[in-house]
């Protein structure tokens, strides 16, 4: 993620006040903006633009803030009243996320001192009712939030919008790179990659497993030897995998990966991959090590060529970057169906990213028992407990579906010493039950992303922005109005499309 990132805060008022009222807009938006920038949450800085007054400015800005790759989004305040036909040609080139603030300069009313210079300059009330008819009757993609910038749930949610802007805009340039094609026979992983470029603009392009290999086979030693090192430094290594053990040189293979991977990553400039255990050309290991060490820098991860899900990893480790708790590559495994005692156990073949936890994680090697190759390095750890979301995506033929459920990450019942791999426990809102059928109504596919980091707030606001569908599943899910929503969304959204 660039560090020169940025959002655009506009004013809207009109040169009907006379200059003197312009003045104190300014200054008023001005002290808004600070007051934001100073405020818990906000992740990006906010930059006011000059106060708005007529049409020409306002698509001038818009424009500008479109073309401009550090802007990646749009906050819009109309401190008087800005007539709203103003802002038609700048809606209409507005292509970046966009968020309304229904706010005014001062929190309480001077009661004893309210004249009709104060109601003229203070009309938010008045102004923003405006500025909502357009964008309602203009179908504007956007936020609204209401209140004082001094509460700071105001600040919380455009914190909030800020972070899911990070990353759509992240999706928007995104390019990743399958390495074969997906699994044999599996439905869900398919998909249609032009329709994914046009609704999200994501590249997704599959190259030759063997374009890989050659990359990992020119890999220098004394590189091998410097990563080796590192794993030491880092994790805890197994005993027969340290430098001078028997099994050192599959731990060296696996480090030939992970340095042959970035490598074609970075020359590629892409930040999303996925790999399948059907094809692996001459790889002598299946990714697993690289794959998580590549997961926990921010790249998006898919397996079996799941090209979808690692669009969606590498959206939300964007979005949640310097947010603490982890964003994984995930499949729903296994359950403990104990009743009064229902959990998912969540892992992968290898591949969980070590975001997700705080304990040091194992450098272990096992077996595999799929795709015929030498036995993997991975790391194995146990995901830490906590509030987190589940969220899938399938290809419902006419449009992209997103399905979220809010879960509780938990500790096992009890240790795992023969699970070879790294996983993660948890109870789903608002049962396993309701949580399993409606996720299976709704077509929720077995690959999912579980986010530590952000909410289902910030997936609604993503979804916004994308114009996509997204249902969700928590505490206060009912299967039969569930099923209503799938059926009102089906008739919504192919509406929505046109001819």
């Amino acid at each position: 993620m660039t560090t020169d990132q940025q959002v655009w805060f506009l004013t809207g008022s009109q040169h009907l006040y006379g200059p003197e009222v312009l003045e104190q807009v300014a200054e008023q938006s001005g002290v808004i903006v600070a007051a934001l920038n100073d405020a818990d949450g906000i992740r990006l800085p906010i930059v006011p633009k000059p106060v708005l007054t007529d049409a020409d400015a306002i698509r001038r800005v818009m424009i500008d803030a479109t073309s401009d790759d550090s802007c990646v989004g749009v906050i819009a305040w109309m401190h008087t009243f800005s007539p709203a036909k103003m802002w038609i040609s700048g809606f209409d080139a507005l292509r970046k996320p966009f968020l309304h603030l229904h706010t005014q300069a001062n929190r309480d009313l001077p009661w004893s001192s309210i004249d009709m210079d104060f109601m003229n300059l203070n009309q938010a009330a008045h102004g923003d009712r405006e500025f909502g008819f357009i964008q309602a009757r203009m179908g504007v993609p956007r936020k609204t939030v209401t209140g004082h910038v001094s509460d700071p749930s105001v600040a919380e949610r455009i914190g909030t919008w800020i972070t899911a802007a990070r990353g759509v805009t992240a999706l928007r340039t995104m390019k990743l790179a399958r390495f074969g094609d997906n699994m044999r026979n599996v439905a869900v992983t398919e998909g249609d990659k032009v329709e994914a470029e046009i609704r999200f603009g994501v590249s997704v392009n599959t190259y030759g497993v063997q374009d890989l290999a050659k990359v990992v086979g020119e890999q220098a030693d004394a590189d091998i030897d410097s990563l080796c090192a590192t794993y030491e430094d880092v994790y805890d290594v197994a005993p027969e995998l340290r430098r001078g053990a028997e099994r050192h040189e599959s731990l060296r293979y696996g480090a030939r990966i992970e340095l042959g991977l970035r490598a074609f990553l970075t020359e590629g400039g892409f930040t999303a991959f996925t790999t399948n255990f059907e094809d692996l050309g001459d790889l002598r290991q299946l990714p697993g090590l690289a794959v998580q060490r590549l997961m926990a820098d921010g790249y998006g991860f898919g397996g079996e060529g799941d090209w979808k899900t690692s669009v969606m990893l590498r959206t939300l480790k964007a979005a949640s970057e310097g947010l603490p708790g982890g964003t994984s590559f995930m499949e729903d495994y296994t359950y403990n169906l104990t009743p009064g005692n229902e959990k998912i156990l969540g892992a992968h073949m290898l591949e969980v990213c070590p975001s997700i936890t705080t304990e040091t994680p194992r450098l272990e090697i096992h077996p595999l028992g799929i795709g015929n190759r030498e036995d993997p390095v991975r790391l194995v750890f146990t995901a830490d407990p906590g509030p987190a979301v589940v969220l899938g995506i399938n290809d419902m033929g006419d449009r992209f579906r997103l399905v979220a459920n809010e879960v509780t990450v938990v500790n096992p019942d009890e240790p795992l010493p023969s699970l070879p791999v790294a996983r993660a426990v948890w109870i789903p809102e608002p049962n396993l039950r309701t949580s399993s059928e409606a996720w299976i109504t709704a077509g929720g596919p077995h690959h999912t992303v579980l986010t530590k980091a952000l909410t289902t707030e910030h997936l609604w606001d993503m979804a916004e922005m994308l114009e996509n569908e997204l249902v969700v599943i928590d505490a206060n899910t009912e299967l039969r109005q569930f099923i209503r929503e799938l059926r009102w969304n089906a008739a919504y959204y192919r509406l929505a499309r046109g001819l």
